[in-house]
């Protein structure tokens, strides 16, 4: 399959989403110039100063500046011309769509693979119900509204799963989630524990399928890419608190 028929959806390259076709999903990422990378704006609103040092915007091919040019241009067109931006995202969920039961596999997709924008408010997913949608978030009032199932009185699309992610400022936030019955993404050093606070951790590396987790469980992440290096607390090191 020539994935160059993707204009913003990468599929096929990410190590982490092709272990998901092993499970018969496949999968497509927008990586976009992460915070405020791009000089137009945040994708990242309520990104900590340990997840943006942090970031995997720069693990793997995203260290290539080809990659990275690629990734402020698309965030510059969501800034500059969200019609067409769109527009093109559009274009390529049919293609996935298409190329998944030309497979005859399941079709995701995750649209913030380096940003947190709250796509429930552009219609996008309403309009392809078969097409199974997830994201991370730190912001804790999407994450709400989709533990209640709707935005601002608005239904929350159904075909889209989010998973909070914690930080070393939100700790707060990540245990009255897991109350809720909520997940919450967790990067480990040293390894991953069987436990964190007392709710099950279970591992977030076999595959990027967040949606097929149960409830309140601590997803695991082992750190990478500048993570490795992470002193903010944002990783947790040696099972600490």
């Amino acid at each position: 399959m020539s994935y160059q028929k993707y204009r913003l959806l990468c599929v096929g390259h990410d190590p982490k989403t092709v272990k998901g076709e092993k499970f018969g999903y496949l999968t497509g990422l927008t990586y976009l110039a992460p915070h405020k990378l791009s000089g137009l704006g945040n994708v990242c609103p309520h990104a900590s100063s340990g997840c943006i040092k942090a970031c995997l915007n720069t693990a793997g091919r995203g260290a290539m500046q080809k990659s990275q040019d690629a990734r402020i241009r698309k965030t510059r067109l969501f800034f500059q011309d969200r019609l067409e931006y769109l527009r093109q995202l559009r274009f390529d969920l049919s293609t996935l769509s298409n190329d998944a039961e030309y497979r005859r596999m399941i079709p995701c997709a995750r649209l913030n693979a380096t940003s947190d924008i709250p796509w429930e408010k552009f219609g996008v997913m309403e309009a392809y119900p078969s097409l199974q949608f997830y994201d991370y978030t730190k912001n804790p009032k999407r994450m709400m509204a989709f533990l209640a199932g709707k935005s601002a009185g608005v239904p929350m699309p159904k075909n889209y799963h989010l998973t909070f992610s914690r930080s070393e400022s939100n700790e707060d936030q990540c245990l009255d989630i897991l109350r809720w019955g909520g997940n919450v993404a967790a990067v480990f050093s040293g390894g991953l524990p069987s436990e964190w606070k007392e709710f099950p951790v279970v591992c977030g590396d076999e595959s990027d399928l967040r949606f097929l987790d149960g409830k309140g469980v601590v997803v695991g992440l082992t750190a990478k890419g500048r993570g490795k290096k992470d002193t903010s607390g944002f990783v947790i090191s040696q099972y600490g608190a």
